[in-house]
């Protein structure tokens, strides 16, 4: 196994919805920060597994989700990438985005590393002093002084021996995951409405031409003319933090996948001609761990719009949960205007003392998680984060010693909405 003689100040796991925010937060205050990401392009589930658009980051007509998630919306929509959904949802170019996060990052002073994977950690007492990592060169030990954790499911937390929960608490299954796919072609003129597309997709599933367990068509027009994004695949019953479940998954969301577009060619006015565009790269994972804190945040913080001394991000998604057993959705909404803030002890695990979290597997409860996991909370989640390990690294502190006074008003300072 090789060593790696460089030192960094801080390593992110992952390079998705939170680890680009968090690398670019930890390096323009000032920490040499590398970003290790197992696929060969940065922003996760925007990208790989093709989740779109951003949901509503809005509470009433106030924008809680700023910062750098506003900073790089902004780089978009200066590209003529972005759209604007029920004047609340932001559509975008996935493949543009790609070039556009590794411009984002590299201009931050961000060291790259793609096509690795992190398959253990070296800990001693309760710190990681490094990560070990596999890519096309082999296996390589890389250290540093402060870690995040930005894999989507916990994966560094849960190597390194932080507790954690998984799914609901009756059975601990998680909400079902989603192969996003886009259909082009379409006239959108003829298209019905999302209620009759409904009721004919009702009628097929009634004559079993449909084995989707999803009770609807969940859809959004993209960037592109005559384009629609389809986000209505549902795969109950398996576990992306195990390898052989993840497989059946992927399988299963794409047979979904082909099942709705020939459905929706036969059946629906307006898709005659369409033709199949894209097929996630991966499927699209709602949730797995839930890596616990000195806070586990609730279904009443959220319902309540509790707000904290210790907030590091804010949101006013409603709780948002696909049923794991099968069809049906459970929607509860926040009061219209209010928003509910997330505590930094959510994103510091317990028993490692070097760890802060920067993706959806934060300290919270299922029905909590279910409201933060979308991409504009998870944003400022990892710039929180990255600012955070940028202090610890400076200060040689561990990670729940910092003075989350002193970290909100350089959060404030850096435009976010905390």
């Amino acid at each position: 196994m090789k060593s790696c003689s460089r030192m960094y100040d801080v390593i992110v796991c992952g390079g998705g919805t939170g680890g680009v925010p968090a690398a670019v937060a930890a390096a323009r205050n000032g920490a040499r920060t590398l970003l290790i990401e197992r696929l060969g392009m940065l922003g996760g589930t925007a990208t790989a597994a093709l989740v779109a658009p951003y949901m509503s980051h809005l509470a009433g007509k106030k924008p809680v989700n700023r910062g750098l998630f506003e900073e790089f919306c902004g780089c978009m929509k200066k590209e003529g990438l972005t759209s604007l959904f029920r004047g609340r949802l932001i559509g975008f170019d996935a493949e543009i985005m790609k070039l556009l996060l590794d411009k984002f990052t590299l201009t931050a002073g961000v060291e790259l590393l793609f096509h690795a994977t992190i398959t253990n950690v070296i800990k001693k007492g309760g710190r990681i002093q490094a990560v070990r990592v596999f890519h096309r060169g082999g296996f390589e030990t890389i250290s540093g002084k402060v870690f995040i954790d930005a894999t989507g499911d916990g994966d560094v937390a849960a190597m390194a021996g932080a507790p954690f929960q998984i799914g609901r608490d009756k059975d601990h299954a998680c909400q079902p995951m989603t192969t996003a796919f886009r259909m082009g072609d379409i006239n959108i003129k003829r298209m019905p409405s999302q209620k009759k597309i409904n009721a004919l997709y009702d009628a097929a599933r009634k004559r079993r031409e449909i084995k989707n367990p999803r009770e609807n068509v969940l859809w959004f027009p993209t960037v592109t003319p005559n384009e629609i994004h389809f986000n209505t695949t549902r795969v109950v019953g398996e576990s992306s933090v195990d390898g052989w479940s993840l497989t059946s998954a992927e399988v299963e969301g794409r047979r979904q996948a082909l099942e709705m577009y020939k459905f929706l060619k036969r059946r629906v006015p307006g898709f005659e001609k369409a033709t199949l565009r894209k097929i996630a790269p991966q499927i699209g994972v709602r949730e797995s761990r839930r890596i616990l804190g000195r806070y586990i945040l609730t279904a009443d913080d959220v319902l309540s719009a509790r707000h904290c001394s210790d907030s590091i991000a804010s949101g006013s998604y409603c709780i948002d949960i696909h049923n794991p057993s099968g069809s049906g959705t459970d929607i509860r909404r926040l009061e219209i205007g209010t928003w509910y803030q997330i505590p930094y002890r959510c994103i510091t695990p317990l028993n490692v003392e070097n760890l802060l979290m920067a993706c959806r597997a934060i300290s919270s409860t299922h029905e909590a998680h279910s409201s933060l996991r979308i991409m504009p909370i998870v944003w400022n989640i990892g710039e929180a984060a990255g600012t955070a390990a940028a202090m610890c690294a400076k200060q040689g502190k561990k990670a729940s010693a910092i003075n989350p006074a002193l970290l909100r008003k350089k959060l404030k300072r850096q435009g976010a909405f905390i």
